[in-house]
């Protein structure tokens, strides 16, 4: 049997507090701080309309939502996100911590302004973390098209995040054992991004696509072996349309696994036309070339590169003629390409040059190795007078 005089036990049974003793406490700390508690409570009064007005400052320069932000607006959102909770806590601290308040007052300040100041922490990390990503994905999409698109599963990410970070801080100030609860949270989170690899890994390529953007709706890019204008970013995949019309649909992780090709800066196209000429072009005649193709592609607007003798091909002499155009589009680019062609022919026809085409030449030799024709000679037949 336990013995009642163990200093284990406790000395006096548990009760509920007395109200009246709260009461007279607090009497007495009025009665013997009132000239502290006065001097707190004025300070106090100073903080809160300093917090106050901060707060009217923020949302004056928080923006608008959707325009393009800078570092001040962010800031104004972060202040104009101030609670009256955290500025009356402040406040309470200040008095509690100032005028020696009872140690029932005070440890109830001090829970209380915990819980504030954590979930203000948290209030004011999430709007910095949103508004920095709305700034640096305006700055270069005005629309904010693409950011639309995704602005809601990140908010809900980062709001799931922060929260449950404050969740577990403000149970660790209370006393709570939190190592259970985060390994809890750390296998579910694991289990639940294991079931989910496929759809979580599309979810973040989508995110990198915003971010990075490598490509933007309106683009026409290429990948493999399709070419297609970007028509919609989703969250899991990406819809395009393929220059012959189709519609295709690619999931982002896919996407960004391949080479792309985007052709939306391109200010600038490099062509190359191939030209193949007989052998029996005189070498005077073929050393005018190149002076030929240059003054044809200055004629037309384009801007010459170089052009000159490449090889001796299997039934021609080669040249090569490389010009840029600097036109946005690709159909005026194909028509300068094609009036150059045009061109060329005509002036090649005028002057007397000749396209090589495939040909090819039989030698026949004797055994002593004496050239011959590649068929007898034949006899010519004599006309036969039938009249005598």
């Amino acid at each position: 049997m336990a013995d009642p005089k163990d200093p284990a036990l406790p000395t006096t049974p548990l009760r509920a507090p007395n109200l009246q003793e709260m009461w007279r406490a607090t009497s007495d700390w009025f009665a013997v701080h009132y000239v502290q508690i006065l001097i707190a409570i004025g300070a106090a009064v100073v903080i809160y309309l300093l917090l106050a007005t901060l707060k009217e400052l923020g949302k004056r320069h928080k923006g608008r939502r959707g325009a393009t932000i800078g570092y001040t607006n962010v800031l104004g959102r972060t202040v104009a996100k101030t609670t009256h909770f955290f500025m009356v806590m402040v406040a309470a601290r200040l008095v509690a911590g100032y005028a020696d308040a009872p140690p029932v007052i005070s440890r109830t300040v001090i829970f209380l302004f915990t819980i504030a100041t954590v979930l203000q922490a948290a209030i004011w990390a999430r709007e910095v973390i949103l508004g920095l990503i709305e700034r640096k994905t305006l700055a270069e999409d005005g629309q904010g098209e693409t950011l639309a698109n995704a602005m809601g599963l990140i908010r809900v990410l980062v709001t799931v995040g922060l929260f449950a970070i404050a969740a577990i801080v403000v149970l660790d100030n209370l006393g709570v054992n939190v190592t259970g609860l985060v390994a809890g949270l750390g296998i579910g989170g694991i289990a639940i991004g294991l079931a989910a690899q496929g759809i979580f890994s599309d979810l973040f390529a989508a995110l990198s696509i915003i971010f990075d953007q490598p490509f933007r709706r309106g683009e026409a890019i290429s990948y493999d072996n399709t070419t297609a204008t970007v028509e919609k970013i989703g969250l899991k995949s990406t819809r395009l349309r393929a220059l012959t019309g189709e519609k295709k649909v690619i999931s982002n992780a896919n996407l960004l696994q391949k080479e792309i090709t985007s052709y939306q800066t391109l200010d600038h196209r490099r062509l190359k036309f191939a030209i193949g000429v007989i052998y029996q072009t005189p070498p005077d005649v073929a050393e005018q070339i190149p002076d030929i193709l240059k003054a044809i592609v200055d004629d037309l607007g384009a801007t010459f590169v170089r052009s000159g003798f490449v090889g001796f091909g299997g039934s021609s002499l080669d040249f090569e003629l490389e010009f840029e155009v600097y036109l946005p589009g690709w159909d005026d680019i194909y028509l300068i390409r094609h009036k150059i062609g045009l061109a060329i022919l005509r002036q090649f026809n005028e002057r007397g040059i000749e396209f090589a085409y495939p040909t090819q030449t039989t030698f026949t030799a004797a055994p002593d190795g004496r050239m011959i024709m590649p068929y007898a000679e034949v006899q010519p037949v004599k006309s036969v007078d039938l009249d005598h």
